[in-house]
């Protein structure tokens, strides 16, 4: 049995969807009742409150985790004592020369640390920006033909979560793959702009990309998140502390074929820009 925490994110919903595909025994971890594909158990827990998770652990080989809860640590020891093997950790490739005082880049480097100390057999998949971040122009392709995006000069070798869940489905169910980390990456690095050609293209639209001054993006963001997240996302990507450009050869190296391209992964959810 593997259990899937995130299981209705943009990774996990692939990665249960690939599990299942291949014949696994699959558990959702859910905080409420939502839909799941078929053959898919869901069962209810928190990963902020370590306690709620032994009836989802019960039986479970692998977990495949997330990074950023209060807990980390009793979380993973309770599943250690529920006779959990492995954990396959979502992390970010920020972690590598990051700074622990980057609210971003600490979480992350946090989970990683916890995930080493809990004695567990590990792998890390660090990726590069989601694809699936370009669902956040929406409302605004809703509204009109341009979109505003901060950091508009900036590529980033975004991936699609199916890719990234490719990887973690091998992680998980195949040997080699413990203590080590992996920098997985789209084929190619793209700014906003490229990504909105694309989407231009496909929808039959002109769709035009207006770069958001630093003063207002902070703004736009600070709406959206804590402060301390908004500061780490400047600090990535306006004051250069990471850079998201770079694209490795991973995903084909653990999955046998090239990552999915931009215009793949756009044309697949099309229906949700219409």
């Amino acid at each position: 049995m593997i259990l899937v925490t995130g299981a209705g994110g943009n990774v996990g919903s692939e990665l249960t969807a690939i599990l299942t595909r291949d014949g696994h025994s699959v558990r959702a971890l859910v905080r409420t009742p939502r839909p799941l594909p078929d053959g898919v158990e869901g069962v209810m827990g928190d990963l902020n409150e370590p306690t709620s998770l032994k009836t989802a652990l019960e039986g479970v080989r692998a977990v495949f985790l997330l990074g950023g809860y209060d807990d980390m640590s009793g979380a993973l020891a309770v599943m250690r004592g529920a006779g959990v093997e492995q954990v396959t950790l979502l992390s970010s490739r920020s972690v590598v020369g990051g700074r622990p005082d980057n609210a971003v880049a600490g979480m992350h480097m946090a989970a990683e640390a916890a995930v080493r100390a809990s004695k567990l057999a590990w792998t890390f998949l660090r990726p590069s920006g989601f694809m699936s971040n370009t669902l956040q122009w929406i409302p605004q392709l809703q509204a009109g033909d341009v979109v505003r995006e901060p950091f508009a000069n900036v590529p980033v070798a975004t991936i699609d979560p199916y890719d990234i869940a490719a990887v973690a489905a091998e992680s998980l169910t195949t040997p080699g793959h413990e203590g080590r980390a992996y920098a997985i990456t789209g084929p190619g690095s793209l700014r906003p702009a490229d990504r909105l050609r694309v989407l231009s293209e496909l929808l039959g639209r002109k769709l035009r990309l207006e770069p958001l001054p630093d003063a207002e993006a902070r703004v736009t963001m600070s709406a959206e998140m804590p402060e301390k997240y908004v500061d780490a996302f400047f600090r990535f990507f306006a004051e250069g502390e990471f850079d998201d450009s770079v694209v490795t050869g991973a995903v084909q190296d653990l999955t046998g074929r090239e990552p999915r391209p931009f215009a793949i992964w756009a044309r697949t959810h099309l229906a949700a820009f219409r």
